[in-house]
């Protein structure tokens, strides 16, 4: 049971989906018609580049996580938080919390903006960490597999089997649709999926006008 909170009289909308679904699209698409949107990968690359986390990170895994500039490879962090859970609690342990308090601190700025109708919160773990029982209303964004695994193929050089080797570390999808009470099919052009977000902003903002 989530406990809708209304951030500053304005709706959190959670998104979610499976990976390749477009999900960061879809919230992009939130922010064209006014709100403000957060993507956690953006949010915790700043993090990575923070002197204490790097510190915390290099301790956890070693020198090798970081490359000649000094900067974080995440990707090599990648490759070690999907074949251990142990790291991957440390290292969420680490990040998460930085990345809340960067979200917050950014609600409370844009809370008072008459501008603003909404926040959208993009993150990969929003189950996973129990964010989206703060969330006012989840959207989950659809896409068949053969079009996601064809999308990372294209953006991430993935195989399909790094793909189901991934998403089985997250909450199934039949859960993730099953606490959703909207649903954006994104599988045909920009406008189609725009046209179904701005129909489904508008009825959650009804609801908490």
């Amino acid at each position: 049971m989530r406990v809708r909170i209304v951030f500053s009289n304005k709706p959190i909308i959670g998104i979610v989906g499976g990976i390749g679904s477009g999900k960061s699209f879809v919230a992009d698409l939130f922010g064209e018609f006014g709100c403000v949107v957060f993507h956690s990968d953006e949010l915790a690359r700043a993090a990575y580049n923070e002197a204490r986390v790097k510190a915390k990170v290099a301790g956890l895994l070693g020198p090798a996580v970081l490359r000649s500039d000094g900067s974080v490879d995440r990707s090599y962090i990648a490759g070690r938080v999907f074949s251990d859970p142990e790291v991957r609690r440390k290292i969420e342990k680490i990040i998460h919390p930085i990345v809340v308090r960067k979200r917050l601190k950014a609600m409370n700025e844009r809370g008072d903006d008459a501008g603003v109708v909404g926040f959208v919160w993009d993150s990969p773990l929003l189950m996973e960490t129990g964010m989206f029982k703060q969330c006012d209303a989840m959207v989950f964004v659809n896409a068949p597999l053969e079009l996601r695994t064809d999308r990372v193929a294209k953006s991430r050089k993935w195989a399909a089997d790094e793909l189901f080797r991934r998403e089985n570390l997250q909450h199934p999808l039949d859960k993730k649709r099953e606490i959703s009470e909207y649903v954006i099919e994104n599988t045909a052009d920009a406008d189609y999926a725009r046209g179904q977000v701005k129909n489904v902003l508008s009825r959650i903002r009804g609801l908490f006008a």
